[in-house]
């Protein structure tokens, strides 16, 4: 994008509006009951269809720069622009593309197998070979790999080092198998290297291959279809007409889901979630401007949001205009916990820019006045508030668990299964308009409401901006790694286990 095309986006979003000659202005000023009222489940479930309406005309999911995405991209901007009540714009970006699917079968019997993105294509049926050590090194290979697929651990080195490694050695390709309970995908971490196809299986399915290698040959049918791209993508943001465009509130979520399904849950909830509480509060009248931001590219890497802050980054004006950022990244899991970013560090010692605390206490306040048990989540910058945080912006937000198993305890405290995932179908086919828990949609959403309404009328909880300081805590706080593709944490004790794993 051309530098004055930048600016004409932040001064789009800067710029107050003139006041509306609109007979139906709003005359009240935003009450937290008011804006909860406004919440529907009905409101939530029928944007939640429409999502699963663009997967489903579009190859069955909603990845960036896919039809899919595109189609939310252009619903979510219209339905702010109609409402008259916001500065809407279309952001674009464009970033490198990566999906695949790998089928693999062992002795005639399908094996359940991740792809490990940036990976090449290849097919092949003939002969596994077992590695006997990581596969860190050229000479772990036996030549039997030569013209066929090696069979290694994970374990010590990359992925991606595994893959050129058996590459140098001949191998045709190779399947990875965990070294802890699970199924296993990742990242080569970059595209276009000298790379052997690789998948990656369970550690469950690898103990019969091993034993069955051990007594014998095993044969091996391997297929990996692979596409890298560039592709252009687009962040919505959409601020409000009204309010002190000096203190704004930025929240939002991303509006992508992984090639693998439609993504309604992850993140199709936190998406319509915050929608419902955007056109909610056009309603009414705010003191401070609020800034609602659908992120894209999230899946690979939290792009979209790097991508915005960059622009404007430069900038210690704009920058420091955002009070604050709440994200909502997951919010109706099937077997959900009400997880509260731990702002504070006092769970995780991972501690946000200074107001993340009080965020997180707001957010709280809350459940406890609705009576509803809650628990921290892991304030580990992997979702789209990291950008916000390395640049010292106080942030928060809600999370209702991922592909972490529940304990005993959380399913005293929320009902649902111990020992099953919070998403059973996180990052799969099966993350589709049936795989929300309506309950859990609800309440969270009635808690972003809450937040906007707070935050629209007053930010007296939180300290004026010092830019200086914010600086300071940037450079100075423990800044949590940007990972590769899918980096965010869904699991409320622990990073991702989806496609950002590279060793």
């Amino acid at each position: 994008m051309k530098t004055h095309a930048l600016f004409s986006i932040a001064l789009a979003l800067a710029l107050p509006a003139l006041a509306s000659k609109d007979k139906d202005k709003p005359k009240k000023y935003v009450t937290s009951s008011n804006l909860q009222n406004q919440i529907k489940l009905k409101d939530l479930l029928a944007g939640s269809q429409k999502l699963q309406d663009f997967a489903d005309a579009n190859g069955g999911n909603r990845a960036f720069g896919s039809g899919g995405h595109n189609a939310t991209v252009d619903y979510l901007y219209k339905t702010l622009k109609s409402t008259g009540y916001y500065n809407v714009v279309k952001q674009p970006f464009t970033e490198l593309y990566a999906s695949g699917t790998a089928t693999v079968t062992i002795d005639g019997e399908d094996i359940e197998a991740g792809i490990m993105t940036y990976t090449p294509g290849g097919s092949f049926t003939g002969p596994l070979i077992a590695v006997s050590n990581l596969g860190c090194e050229t000479s772990d290979f036996p030549a039997e790999v030569s013209g066929n697929v090696a069979f290694v651990s994970r374990g010590t080195c990359t992925f991606a080092q595994k893959s050129i490694n058996a590459k140098a050695a001949g191998a045709a390709g190779v399947i990875v198998y965990n070294n802890v309970p699970g199924a296993l995908s990742g990242t080569l971490g970059a595209a276009f290297g000298d790379y052997a196809p690789i998948v990656g299986i369970s550690q469950e399915d690898s103990v019969a291959i091993l034993a069955a290698l051990a007594a014998g040959d095993v044969t091996v049918s391997f297929e990996v279809e692979s596409v890298v791209e560039e592709r252009v993508n687009f962040n919505v943001i959409a601020e409000t007409k009204g309010g002190d465009h000096k203190n704004v509130l930025v929240l939002g979520g991303h509006s992508d889901s992984v090639a693998a399904g439609p993504g309604i849950n992850d993140d199709g909830s936190g998406t319509i979630g915050v929608l419902n509480v955007a056109l909610a509060l056009s309603k009414f009248k705010i003191k401070n401007a609020v800034r609602f931001a659908f992120w894209g590219a999230e899946e690979f890497g939290k792009l979209g949001s790097y991508y915005y802050i960059k622009q404007i980054n430069g900038s210690d004006t704009e920058l420091s205009k955002i009070r604050a950022y709440l994200n909502f990244d997951m919010i109706a899991s099937p077997n959900y916990v009400y997880g509260i970013y731990d702002g504070d560090g006092s769970a995780f010692n991972l501690t946000g820019p200074a107001g993340s605390d009080v965020l997180e206490a707001d957010f709280e306040k809350f459940y406890k006045k609705k009576h509803v048990p809650y628990v921290p989540s892991e304030f580990s910058g992997r979702s789209d508030y990291a950008a916000f945080i390395e640049n010292g912006i106080p942030s928060g937000g809600l999370f209702t668990g991922a592909e972490v198993l529940k304990t005993e305890e959380e399913a005293k405290l929320f009902g649902g299964e111990a020992g099953v995932a919070y998403d059973i179908n996180y990052h799969k086919i099966g993350d589709d308009i049936n795989n929300l828990a309506h309950d859990a949609y609800l309440l969270n959403t009635k808690s972003i409401a809450n937040s906007v309404a707070k935050y629209a009328l007053s930010f007296r909880t939180l300290d004026d901006v010092d830019i200086k300081k914010r600086r300071w805590a940037a450079d100075n706080v423990q800044l949590f790694q940007r990972e590769g593709l899918d980096s965010h944490a869904h699991g409320h004790a622990g990073p991702c286990g989806g496609s950002s794993i590279t060793v």
